[in-house]
């Protein structure tokens, strides 16, 4: 049987699940706009105000993305981190962002996105497919199809380490889980992410209980319970990607029969959301901007580069 690979839904996907690992091999997910990449790979970003996502990845190049569209699809694979030319990603992301989210800019004239540089200036990502596993029609509760890369594939390698010690963190974690808890409620069925035979496997709930100490989870069909490190992820947006709502807990799972886990809530880690309410929406924005755009100059020199400018893309 001859196996069609669900590209059109990495091209058509404004929002994708991205995981990357801890030096302890945690699994860390975060909500992420992917981009199709000119040789074949499938590129994230992030701010380089905020490179924890690419610092990891150029660690430990082991990751994994979830697409959820016409088809549920998860990848897995290595990354190659890019931030040797931090103008090029930069117009690389504004180019790709006004054509893949241009609604998130709607309004805004080009001398305010052009002050924006804390948000614009980006690393990118480039995640090399090493397998392919995907459940036609989003339906989990049959067995997915899977491809796997010839033999011989490789990812290049990542661009250079910074130099430098790195920034103390942006902000201090939660110190209760809970409250994040009952923020979620209103999110849905959660994004599971956890370890196995050496590779981070990330895949929505098939269903989900709340429990006193975290989650029951149902695993989808072919995905087998591994106990250990969990990360759930909870998130929502809306269609032009002008508001989102993410949220992250850290916990420890059990496995119980194939395809079911127990998860312990450890921690939560600190979001960033965009509040449906455009008021909201923007001083949230504003005052993240506020504490970045101090980092900005810190991470650009840690590079030995200049901090990249906003400019407008060739028509």
């Amino acid at each position: 049987m001859t196996l069609t690979l669900p590209t059109t839904t990495f091209q058509s996907s404004l929002v994708c699940a991205y995981t990357s690992l801890t030096r302890d091999e945690r699994p860390i997910t975060w909500p992420v706009t992917p981009y199709t990449g000119p040789r074949g790979t499938i590129d994230v970003s992030t701010g380089l105000t905020y490179p924890d996502k690419a610092e990891r990845a150029r660690r430990d190049p082991r990751v994994a993305l979830l697409f959820e569209g016409d088809a549920v699809v998860l990848v897995q694979g290595r990354a190659t981190v890019r931030d040797a030319d931090l103008q090029a990603s930069t117009d690389r992301y504004v180019r790709d962002s006004l054509i893949k989210l241009p609604d998130g800019f709607s309004g805004l004239p080009w001398f305010v996105i052009k002050r924006l540089t804390w948000y614009f200036a980006r690393i990118y990502v480039e995640v090399t497919p090493e397998r392919i596993t995907w459940w036609p029609g989003g339906d989990l509760t049959g067995d997915p199809l899977s491809w796997t890369c010839p033999p011989g594939t490789t990812a290049p390698a990542s661009d250079p380490a910074p130099s430098g010690p790195r920034l103390p963190s942006r902000s201090a974690p939660p110190a209760e889980w809970r409250p994040y808890a009952r923020r979620a409620r209103d999110l849905g069925r959660p994004i599971v992410s956890m370890v196995a035979d050496g590779l981070p496997v990330t895949v929505p709930a098939r269903a989900f209980s709340p429990t006193a100490t975290g989650y029951e989870l149902d695993l989808p069909a072919g995905v087998a319970a591994v106990p250990g490190p969990v990360c759930l992820t909870f998130h929502r947006h809306d269609p032009g990607m002008r508001w989102q709502e993410n949220l992250v807990l850290l916990g420890t799972a059990t496995a119980h029969g194939d395809d079911r886990l127990t998860v312990a809530i450890d921690r939560a880690l600190p979001d960033w959301s965009l509040p449906e309410d455009r008021r909201v929406r923007t001083r949230s924005f504003l005052g993240h901007g506020r504490q970045l755009r101090r980092r900005l100059q810190a991470e650009a020199a840690r590079r030995a580069q200049p901090v990249p400018k906003i400019r407008r893309p060739a028509r």
